[in-house]
């Protein structure tokens, strides 16, 4: 059973910050990407931002140079440093990992979302 669990959501005012967390845990033989997307009311989910095991990172326009990606792999987790924070970035944030129980069984996973909620 692999469970992946966001934390650090919460309200901000525009222009601050907020560092989003993703764990995951269970029975994990491996880990490749791991993506943040986000979904605002009456829109479609969205890519935010993904980065590989090798580090590699690639984020939406809407927040390059705003927002970094990182991952730690001793621990499992990826992260999402969110700065200069704007209205437009409302939504529930989710975390998606490809992930293998096995050397050769690899599967999508979904954590449950986090809501981040910026305004004045």
């Amino acid at each position: 059973q692999v469970q992946l669990v966001e934390s650090g959501g919460g309200p901000v005012q525009p222009g601050g910050s907020l560092r989003l967390s993703c764990a995951a845990s269970g029975s994990i033989f491996n880990i490749n990407a791991m993506t943040w997307y986000r979904q605002a009311p009456g829109k479609q989910r969205e890519l935010v931002a993904t980065i590989t095991t090798g580090d590699s990172t690639a984020y939406a326009d809407s927040v390059k140079g705003r927002f970094t990606i990182s991952r730690d792999n001793a621990k499992n987790t990826m992260y999402l440093q969110m700065n200069d924070l704007k209205p437009e970035d409302t939504a529930v944030y989710y975390c998606n990992a490809f992930i293998a129980v096995t050397s050769r069984r690899w599967d999508s996973y979904w954590g449950q979302g986090t809501q981040v909620t910026v305004s004045s």
